[in-house]
């Protein structure tokens, strides 16, 4: 009769360790591979983002006590071995993986299901999408830094709205998972206020009080505000001396 996970047991039991091959273990309880305590599925990964999917679905399989399958490969029954448990122990290995493969396989959309069922164990599919997914990651990384390089403040646009453009390149930089200092996207953004702000890029530049990124937001608006006030005034003057020349 079979042993059932869990019930205790006057036999020794067997086990695949993660070297591949199979050990004796001592006499007691056998424990579940699998846990039932279920955590909150992974979406569907679509070919994007694959670092953030990658951790949700680790935590997901860690979760129910599979995620060293990843990494296992397939144990092997010793020369000479045929003993039934051993032989059980290494179905009960391939049980474990087949069910932390078909978790992953289930979490990818069907486009890229159909890919990958091709793999024989959830190690071999593992490491496959970590080969594809993390070289374009990388890829992404260089496009999104380029775009922040490659950004030009203009006058002809107000400021803050091309502030908030910067901070959302910001962020899809701290997305990709690449650390940048809030001293750093502050000195970023003031260097790349456009020509017309050259008077007060210079003033905050020498500034010796650091700044967080609001408090330059902050300066940056009233700086605007008191500049869009200064033009009314200055065109209503200019109307009223037309008025006066009219005269």
């Amino acid at each position: 009769m079979a042993d059932i996970p869990g019930r205790e047991t006057n036999k020794s039991t067997f086990d695949a360790s993660a070297s591949g091959t199979i050990v004796k273990q001592p006499e007691g309880k056998i424990t579940p591979l699998v846990s039932t305590n279920h955590s909150e599925k992974s979406e569907k990964f679509h070919g994007l983002n694959f670092k953030t999917w990658q951790q949700k679905m680790l935590f997901y399989l860690t979760t129910l006590n599979l995620s060293r399958f990843l990494s296992e490969d397939a144990p092997k029954l010793p020369e000479g071995l045929t003993d039934a448990q051993a032989v059980s122990a290494i179905d009960a290995w391939k049980h474990s993986d087949f069910l932390c493969q078909n978790y992953v396989m289930n979490c990818l959309h069907d486009s890229l299901y159909n890919v990958y069922q091709i793999h024989k164990t959830a190690k071999a599919l593992w490491e496959s999408l970590d080969r594809k997914y993390k070289i374009e990651d990388a890829g992404a990384k260089k496009f999104v830094v380029g775009k922040f390089l490659d950004y030009k403040m203009v006058d002809s646009k107000t400021v803050i709205s091309q502030v908030q453009e910067i901070r959302i390149i910001l962020h899809e930089i701290l997305a990709e998972g690449m650390i940048l200092s809030e001293t750093f996207q502050v000195a970023a953004v003031i260097k790349k206020l456009p020509p017309g702000w050259k008077d007060f890029k210079n003033y905050l530049k020498h500034k010796r009080k650091e700044m967080s990124m609001e408090d330059l937001i902050v300066r940056l608006r009233i700086e605007e505000d008191n500049r869009g006030s200064d033009c009314k005034a200055t065109t209503f003057v200019d109307a009223k001396a037309n008025i006066v020349e009219y005269k």
